[in-house]
């Protein structure tokens, strides 16, 4: 169980109080108009902003004085986060050692993750040599590689196409099932989330309501 017991936060003239508990192994999608404090929420929980009040449990024990590299949490956000004069297996393993001081079995997992993202033979590219959707499948595998029970999503789909969305939406959908991280997923677009089978939530007056 993921728990924000009554978490507030204060940026500039805008207030929000998170409270809410979600399933260990749920998939949630947070909906709302731009600026209502979705990306606010993933922030807070991945230890990226600091709170004025209130709790983040995750199992029943507090993760809000961790920083965000011991919480048990992975993101993958919007833009991928990829640095460019890097090859794609040393993107996907900052994700498990920032200096890349990897032993064999770790690089042995990222070529498997890669397969698992569809990505075989992909590991010596750069970024600048892949798609769109393909530099996000490089983002998704080193949120798995990783195997973090939480998984946080912002607007994974938005800069995609209409093929690649479903095509990313249908990994995403099967890798999930298979290493059932509680997910929360950051959308506008209620259509991605009816596609990953997510119960929806809703910032509303600043606060989080079940749609």
């Amino acid at each position: 169980m993921l728990t924000l017991n009554n978490v507030e936060i204060q940026l500039g003239e805008r207030h929000w109080n998170y409270a809410i508990e979600l399933d260990t192994h749920g998939v949630y999608a947070l909906l709302g108009r731009s600026g209502s404090g979705k990306s606010t929420l993933l922030n807070i929980i991945a230890g990226f902003l600091k709170t004025n009040a209130g709790d983040i449990q995750w199992r029943g024990d507090s993760i809000l004085t961790l920083a965000p590299a011991q919480r048990p949490i992975t993101t993958l956000f919007q833009n991928n986060n990829l640095f460019s004069h890097l090859s794609v297996s040393k993107n996907i393993g900052l994700g498990i050692n920032p200096k890349l001081q990897l032993s064999r079995q770790q690089q042995l997992d990222i070529l498997n993750v890669l397969e698992n993202v569809g990505l075989s033979g992909y590991e010596n590219k750069l970024p600048g040599s892949l798609s769109g959707g393909e530099q996000q499948r490089v983002a998704l595998a080193r949120c798995l590689l990783r195997r973090q029970a939480i998984l946080l999503l912002d607007e994974p789909f938005s800069a995609l196409d209409a093929t690649t969305r479903q095509e990313m939406t249908a990994l995403l959908r099967t890798l999930i099932d298979e290493f059932k991280p509680c997910v929360i997923m950051v959308t506008h677009d209620e259509d991605d989330a009816n596609a990953m089978n997510a119960t929806q939530l809703r910032m509303e007056s600043d606060h989080i309501v079940f749609a």
